[in-house]
């Protein structure tokens, strides 16, 4: 019982660890919870009233909610000096609530300012959240000069309840959110490896299914790893450390993915591209078959099962667990494999491979390993650990891009589109009520929040609407069913604040429901709650995302298709750079940072990916545009695997002996740099005459050293595959971009 009760929660913080990477989202609604709780409890202790405990209530999660760093010391300052700030920002707000008209123009002047104190980080961000939220729930809860030292009495008690939380109750520290991601880092690791099972043995009817698992949880793993690289600096000890855990969380991710290429190969009549992995929708090759079920197909089986047990286990345990990391290592030798058909050998080599990537991944985040049990294939893998650790070093290159000056700043420009988009909030919030026209203010000044282009604007406007909308809806059916109970009230609205903080990441929709539904309860605990303040609520909401929609649309736009071509040029010059250097190193050139190159390719082609969203949406009706920037995205990110595959190889060179520089690998690189040039001084505008080149193929450009088919194990020509695939998706890419193609050499 013990045991299976072992299993079974295992099971389930494996779950909870891949759901939520680190526990950022659950820390998130914990932490507000209890801030909220916490203020709650204090405040009613003092004998305040439910307008105090509302007021405190919405402080105390402004006050948690806004602060973003990521070094505890650089969050209890900025939280210091949040308490000032929301105090001016109350003052003002009552004395200028007799005054409309000066309340109206500060309340302008209020949202410019924090919207244009992003540029200052983090700590700017924080501190305009807290001014405008703060000016907003005095608006809410209605602060007047009489009422206003007990508001501040409320504002003390949020903002220490606030720093209890963030500091006592729920602690967070970046060693320990960087503990939480490498596990959740396993836990996609496995449930990717659970699908390619899946697709292993799926049907024809099931295909689609498996393949969009394994599509899914590709993508998942590769999300925790940049979540992994955005914290390795705060949550390891000195650079040496950082260095070797992002070796082995990238050597783990290329593993994974290669193996399922290597899949897709099996079941295809063909070698699969990598295409099929990003591309939502995109058939197997051929159909897809299933491979001769024979023995070795069983063995295959099996063993894919064991990688995912040596994934899941955080501590390897016992001779057994040796044994199966010993016959999987095994798998590196070609003496080792079993009979069967080339591309299902590939596979095994891929089982291989992918258990190598475990094995460092394993010493990186646990330490030294138990060595008694090895195999003399464990011990060379080891070995060839060992030597690569004892090569991470170097130090980072220190690059600052020049950025966009005046109005073209992007802070700038969002400052003014916000405060145009407010000021006729402002206007037809009051002609629709005297009284609730700030939440059009509210509902525009969200709508530009993480968002840069009018596309992403219109898309966040909407799902707003949507949201509230239903969240109306739920506010109805919950204030009926809670009346006037106040504890039983502020229980629903904690419910809902954690389900709010919880789903946000996910879902803005969602998110926008749960405050909605909040708030319809908040009125009710007010006495101001009837249906038709619910209805205003939501053409208040309609008002302000079609003002901010009309003022980015209107005042200084950044079309979509502008933000997405400077994206996109910023993607394909990253990819040269990572490219050029990989290719740089094999050729036997000095060694460069080619990881960190390589994640930020990762972060711009996820900067991309979400800049597409207004193109690519499901109800857009420009069906061949979207279909042009899913294509587009895919392939990139085929390009993006290529690149790091590259890239690690690359990083292996000093250390091991089967890898060998061949300067021969620049004239086959030559041509892909070229071609990435063109194509991005097309998307660019640039004046150029540079036309994509094609011909022969990439292997053909360089002798692999023998007649016949050249052999696996071949660093060379396994580098040669990458720069050939590398080659393919960066041609395909000039047809739906409208680079020139040169016609091929006769």
């Amino acid at each position: 019982m013990r045991a299976a009760a072992r299993a079974f929660g295992a099971r389930w913080r494996d779950r909870i660890a891949a759901s939520d990477p680190g526990l950022l989202r659950l820390a998130a609604g914990l932490r507000t919870v209890g801030a909220i709780s916490l203020t709650l409890a204090v405040l009613s202790l003092l004998g305040a009233d439910v307008s105090h405990l509302v007021a405190g209530a919405i402080a105390s999660m402004v006050a948690t909610f806004a602060i973003r760093e990521k070094q505890r010391d650089r969050q209890a300052v900025t939280l210091a000096l949040g308490l000032p700030v929301a105090y001016a920002s109350m003052s003002l707000a009552a004395l200028l609530g007799s005054r409309p008209l000066a309340g109206d123009v500060f309340f302008v002047v209020l949202i410019f300012c924090a919207v244009y104190g992003r540029r200052f980080g983090d700590r700017g961000t924080a501190l305009g959240l807290v001014g405008f939220q703060v000016y907003f729930l005095s608006l809410f809860v209605g602060v007047t000069g009489s009422t206003l030292p007990g508001f501040y009495a409320v504002l003390a008690v949020a903002f220490v309840c606030s720093a209890a939380a963030r500091f006592a109750l729920v602690p967070q520290t970046p060693t320990g959110i960087l503990q939480r991601l490498r596990e959740a880092f396993r836990a996609r690791l496995a449930q990717l490896l659970a699908a390619h099972l899946e697709l292993l043995d799926a049907g024809p009817d099931d295909i689609d299914k498996a393949l969009a698992h394994v599509r899914e949880g590709t993508a998942r793993l590769h999300e925790t790893a940049m979540l992994i690289q955005g914290r390795l600096d705060e949550g390891t000890p000195d650079e040496a450390t950082a260095r070797l855990v992002q070796r082995r969380i990238a050597d783990a991710e290329i593993a994974a993915e290669r193996l399922g290429l290597l899949l897709l190969t099996a079941r295809s009549a063909e070698r699969a591209d990598t295409l099929t992995l990003h591309l939502p929708g995109a058939p197997l090759p051929e159909g897809g078959h299933l491979p001769v079920r024979d023995e070795a197909l069983a063995a295959l089986r099996r063993d894919l099962g064991a990688l995912r047990l040596l994934v899941r286990i955080s501590v390897a345990e016992g001779t057994a667990t040796a044994q199966v990391r010993n016959r999987l290592l095994g798998y590196r030798d070609e003496e080792n494999l079993p009979k069967a058909s080339p591309a299902v050998q590939d596979v095994f080599r891929g089982v291989g491979e992918a258990a190598r990537a475990v094995l460092g991944l394993r010493v990186a985040l646990d330490g030294p390993q138990d060595e008694s049990d090895d195999s003399p294939e464990t011990a060379r893998s080891r070995e060839e650990l060992d030597a690569e650790d004892a090569a991470i070093g170097g130090s980072e290159d220190d690059e600052e891009a020049a950025g966009e000056t005046g109005l073209r700043r992007p802070t700038t420009r969002a400052a003014v589109q916000v405060a145009v988009g407010s000021s006729l909030a402002i206007v037809g919030g009051e002609l629709l009520s005297a009284h609730r026209w700030y939440w059009a203010v509210l509902t525009c000044w969200i709508v530009f929040l993480n968002t840069a282009s009018t596309g992403e604007i219109l898309v966040k406007g909407s799902r707003r609407l949507l949201g509230t909308v239903l969240g109306v809806v739920a506010g109805i059916a919950l204030a009926g069913l809670v009346g006037h109970h106040t504890w039983t009230a502020f229980a629903v609205v904690l419910l809902c604040v954690f389900a709010m903080f919880y789903t946000a990441p996910l879902s803005y929709t969602l998110m926008s429901f749960f405050v909605t539904a909040a708030l319809g309860v908040l009125y009710t605990l007010l006495h101001t709650y009837s249906t038709a303040v619910l209805v205003l609520r939501v053409e208040e909401t309609a008002l302000g995302a079609a003002c901010g929609i009309f003022a980015a649309a209107l005042v200084l736009p950044v079309h979509t298709d502008r933000r997405t071509n400077e994206l996109l040029t910023t993607v394909l010059d990253r990819l040269a750079e990572v490219t050029e250097a990989a290719v740089e190193q094999l050729s036997g050139g000095a060694p460069a940072e080619l990881l960190d190159r390589a994640r930020d390719l990762d972060q711009a082609l996820a900067d991309l990916r979400g800049a597409t969203q207004p193109l690519t949406h499901p109800v857009t009706p420009l069906r061949t545009r979207r279909d042009t920037a899913r294509y587009v995205v895919a392939l990139l990110e085929t390009c993006a695997y290529h690149a790091r595959t590259l890239a690690a190889m690359a990083e292996l060179l000093p250390t091991q002996r089967s890898i060998v520089a061949d300067p021969g690998l620049r004239r086959a690189g030559q041509r892909i740099r070229h071609n990435i040039g063109a194509i991005s001084a097309r998307v660019a505008g640039e004046p150029s005459t540079a036309e994509v080149l094609t011909g022969p193929s990439i292997a053909s450009l360089l002798a692999t050293g023998g007649p016949g088919t050249p052999r696996y194990g071949r660093v060379t020509d396994r580098v040669l595959r990458h720069l050939q695939r590398l080659d393919e998706a960066v041609v395909g890419l000039a047809r739906p971009l409208g680079a020139p193609v040169a016609a091929p050499p006769k």
